[in-house]
């Protein structure tokens, strides 16, 4: 069912992506900017993720995937990560009610048992808490890289031709494509990036073949739904056509 709020905003509501996907970048900066502690910036880019979750489901997004937290960052000093850690926690602990509330599917793409126990812990409760929502599904990529992605993926394919599963000649796309984290889902129609960095970042490589993409140089705590939706206008107007030529 299509959101009247996207009418309101001038949004074709038969054109929105189905499944959006954003790097969140600019935390860091933003908090530097101002002269802050890193950690705050990130506390303030949570408030932005709430938002954002806010504005997709008003607006009828089916799918919003947020880079949260990558294979790469856990290279950081161990107490910008474990700050990361703890406000992770909060934030599923403090919102799970309301995706609850607002119909909307709580679900983890990564490693996630390299996660904390306690931080396991909020989102397994929380994922089983909204696992029967169907208004829209939120996917948090944490301890997420499409390289470990698909290398997973290859073991696992590899493994089942091995034990006689398989044959190569079963093996085409869409099986690669069901052994990812995102089995099942369809794929990125729009990849967001903030913080003016034009890159893609080890994220949801297979995926994004055909999506369109916009970067913008807002940082992400200052990333509003305003921005969003201009976004979202700027993707209608464009023609995807999916290396096909339209006559």
């Amino acid at each position: 069912m299509k959101s009247d709020s996207s009418k309101k905003h001038g949004l074709d509501p038969e054109a929105l992506p189905g499944h959006v996907a954003i790097i969140m970048d600019g935390n860091g900066r933003w908090a530097r900017k101002k002269l802050m502690n890193r950690v705050l910036g990130h506390e303030k880019g949570a408030d932005t993720v709430r938002e954002i979750i806010t504005a997709c489901r008003k607006l009828g997004i089916r799918i919003l995937t947020l880079y949260a937290f990558s294979t790469e960052n856990w290279s950081r000093p161990d107490k910008e990560v474990n700050a990361l850690m703890t406000l992770l926690k909060k934030f599923v602990r403090s919102e799970t009610d309301e995706l609850f509330n607002q119909n909307i599917r709580l679900n983890v793409i990564g490693q996630k048992d390299r996660l904390p126990d306690d931080v396991q812990t909020v989102l397994d409760s929380a994922m089983e808490k909204t696992r029967g929502n169907t208004m829209m599904t939120l996917n948090l990529a944490l301890s997420y890289g499409a390289r470990e992605e698909i290398t997973r993926a290859v073991k696992k394919i590899a493994l089942k031709a091995r034990q006689g599963e398989i044959t190569g000649d079963d093996i085409d796309e869409k099986l690669v494509a069901d052994h990812f984290y995102t089995s099942g889902m369809p794929d990125p129609d729009l990849l967001i990036r903030t913080s003016g960095e034009m890159r893609v970042s080890n994220f949801l490589l297979w995926q994004i073949a055909y999506s369109e993409f916009f970067f913008t140089k807002t940082l992400w705590p200052d990333f509003t739904e305003q921005e969003f939706i201009n976004i979202l206008m700027d993707y209608q107007k464009r023609d995807r056509r999916f290396g096909k030529v339209i006559c």
